[in-house]
């Protein structure tokens, strides 16, 4: 019953409507009570998510080995939200029994997570060390009492976040299982970032809150509150954004970027010195920030513009490239649907923004528990003809995206000069293949006046 009454404090709270309107957004639980949300999160990911993905994928036993500061991608996904490292080793094993017994879910060093591990020892055995030899000794004993078909472990040449083994924990693997068992290791691939990529519905009215704050600080930090023309600088603003981001106990997962554009500089320089630039009367401005809480992260580019005296409105041609990349999120979603891969959706959708005439490039990619989350890619800012690998993997109900995309239109006002607008936007795909964004999306310029 507490765990039910934390989760609907993200329920009954103000409608998001009220929410949006009002000064600031409502905070986020004290850290106790996140930490009850979190734990009630992972005990469902671990009972409803993991089972369904292990028959899917036809495993039988799953491995996620860990040592301290050397943690598996996929760990922290894995704990209970005051589980901050694997300590000296943590060795978790998740053995399928079948439908009827269900997933037994094992832990050789750490605890119970809360009781949703069983912790692993050896009565039999006069040494009852879990870490060290010990712990690989207690391994042994238990793959044997079970005697799986198959091992999977996390090892990719591919997907970073299914690579988690380091290659001296799998030499000891396979010293340890010998050549019976080590024969029957196989890549856990797509387990791991299945695992990681698929979202509980019950974790969106945070996340929705999270992306409300992230939104906030957005609109603040491009208004005059932060910016002060011929006097601030781009660094000014990143900096404010990270105070107050400290100031709300949240955290971000990357240093926040601005960038100043101006008909002499209209698009993104990704090779530039990083010298502060003095934002000024008639400047474009563009935000990239992420915010970190409860174990997720959110993803966001907005564009700002700073009036001219005597202007009361953005010139109507810096407007018009907002709306071609509004456009082109448009293109963009409509083709996301589950079992389509990255580039599939890639493809299609740059077709269509040609044929409607935008220039732009697409580089959308999942987002959740990590700020470039676990799953499909739609292309890479400098990769629009697909990528290999990361672009082939299928998209999944319940998963989560950032669109994030750009496109350069002429500008009139600029003597035909081509501005640089990048948007990037949290949606969510739901369990029916529907795709909406989580909280809304910019459809005009911040102001500073």
């Amino acid at each position: 019953m507490r765990r039910l009454a934390l989760l609907a404090l993200f329920v009954a709270g103000p409608s998001l409507e009220d929410r949006a309107s009002a000064q600031t957004p409502a905070p986020l639980p004290p850290l106790r009570e996140q930490a009850a949300i979190q734990q009630e999160w992972l005990k469902q990911r671990l009972e409803r998510v993991l089972p369904k993905l292990m028959r899917k994928h036809g495993v039988r036993m799953w491995l996620v080995i860990s040592r301290e500061h050397n943690e598996d991608p996929v760990f922290f996904s894995l704990v209970s939200p005051t589980i901050f490292t694997a300590r000296r080793r943590t060795i978790y094993v998740f053995h399928d029994r079948g439908e009827e017994k269900g997933i037994e879910r094992l832990a050789l060093g750490g605890g119970s997570n809360g009781g949703l591990y069983t912790v692993f020892r050896d009565p039999d055995a006069e040494n009852r060390e879990i870490y060290g030899d010990g712990q690989w000794t207690l391994l042994r004993k238990l793959i044997e009492e079970r005697r799986p078909e198959t091992i999977a472990v996390d090892v990719s040449h591919t997907h970073a976040f299914a690579d988690g083994l380091s290659a001296a924990e799998r030499d000891k693997l396979l010293d340890t299982l010998g050549p019976e068992y080590a024969r029957r290791i196989v890549r856990a691939e797509s387990l791991p970032l299945e695992y990681i990529s698929v979202r509980l519905p019950e974790m969106l009215p945070a996340y929705r809150q999270m992306m409300e704050t992230a939104h906030w600080l957005i609109r603040r930090a491009l208004s005059n509150e932060v910016i002060t023309p011929g006097k601030t600088t781009n660094e000014d603003v990143v900096w404010w954004l990270r105070e107050q981001v400290r100031a709300l106990g949240s955290s971000t997962w990357f240093q926040p970027d601005v960038d100043v554009l101006t008909p002499e500089r209209p698009d993104w320089d990704f090779l530039g010195d990083g010298k502060p630039v003095v934002i000024e009367h008639g400047n474009v401005l563009h935000v990239d920030f992420g915010l970190s809480a409860m174990r997720l992260s959110t993803d966001t580019q907005h564009m700002g513009y700073v009036l001219r005296e005597g202007e009361v409105d953005v010139p109507a041609g810096i407007k018009m490239a907002l709306a071609n990349a509004n456009r082109l999120q448009d293109i963009v979603m409509a083709r996301m649907r589950p079992g389509r891969t990255g580039n599939e959706v890639l493809a299609e959708a740059l077709g269509a923004m040609r044929a409607e005439g935008i220039n732009g490039s697409i580089y959308c990619h999942p987002v959740g528990d990590h700020g470039h989350g676990a799953g499909p890619l739609i292309g890479l800012w400098d990769r629009q003809q697909g990528v290999p690998g990361r672009g082939d993997l299928t998209l999944l109900p319940d998963t989560w995206f950032s669109i994030e995309l750009s496109a350069r239109t002429p500008v009139p006002e600029w003597g035909g000069k081509s501005l640089w607008v990048a948007l990037e936007e949290d949606a969510a795909l739901d369990e029916n293949g529907h795709i909406s964004w989580v909280l809304g999306r910019q459809t005009e310029y911040h102001i500073v006046r």
